[in-house]
């Protein structure tokens, strides 16, 4: 069995198998902590996961003179917490917003509108999580790119580019999954 101080150094050389002897070694840690912490067993699963993704990707600044490997972990761990629940808490805040500005009684919708709104929901599942909640916000709830960016937290340009790329998704699979065929041939934009 490796020693961490062995560990770090093959860590940092890039090698993959140290890599999976660290998560052996502390991963059980890692996920107590995130577990106590969120108090969610799936987030802290999440967040372990990315805990060990963010010690691949930074592995050059682990220095043992500084800390333990596992000291390291945890603080990493530490941080993703953090930002689980500040993420958390802007979908919150965004939630309220958007009930805040629904209608007290939608108008009635034609059964064509219903099918195509059925449709694009589905096709939104697929999209990557910020993409598909920008989407929301700008069609199903009506916002403006400043709403939007109010609601989420997230910068005025990136609301712009989640929204272009997500269109762009969204029609590609719309094509790609044959939607494009009968009565759906003007793509999501028709539905949106």
């Amino acid at each position: 069995m490796s020693s961490d101080d062995e560990l770090a150094e093959r860590l940092r050389a890039g090698d993959e198998t140290a890599l999976r002897e660290v998560y052996d070694r502390h991963g059980a840690a890692v996920l107590y902590l995130a577990q106590r912490l969120l108090g969610d067993r799936a987030e802290a699963e999440d967040v372990t996961q990315v805990t060990f993704v963010a010690a691949w990707t930074g592995r050059d600044g682990f220095d043992p003179e500084r800390g333990t490997m596992l000291g390291w972990l945890l603080g990493i761990a530490r941080r993703k917490v953090v930002d689980r629940v500040r993420s958390s808490a802007r979908e919150q805040r965004a939630t309220r917003t958007v009930q805040e500005r629904q209608p007290a009684s939608p108008a009635e919708e034609s059964p064509e509108h219903i099918v195509d709104r059925l449709v694009v929901a589905d096709e939104l599942k697929r999209l990557p999580d910020e993409q598909r909640r920008t989407l929301e916000l700008a069609f199903f709830d009506d916002l403006t790119h400043p709403q939007i960016a109010e609601a989420t937290g997230l910068p005025l340009g990136t609301v712009k580019s989640h929204l272009r790329r997500g269109m762009a998704n969204l029609r590609r699979r719309w094509e790609v999954d044959g939607a494009t065929s009968g009565s759906r041939s003007a793509g999501p934009s028709r539905a949106l």
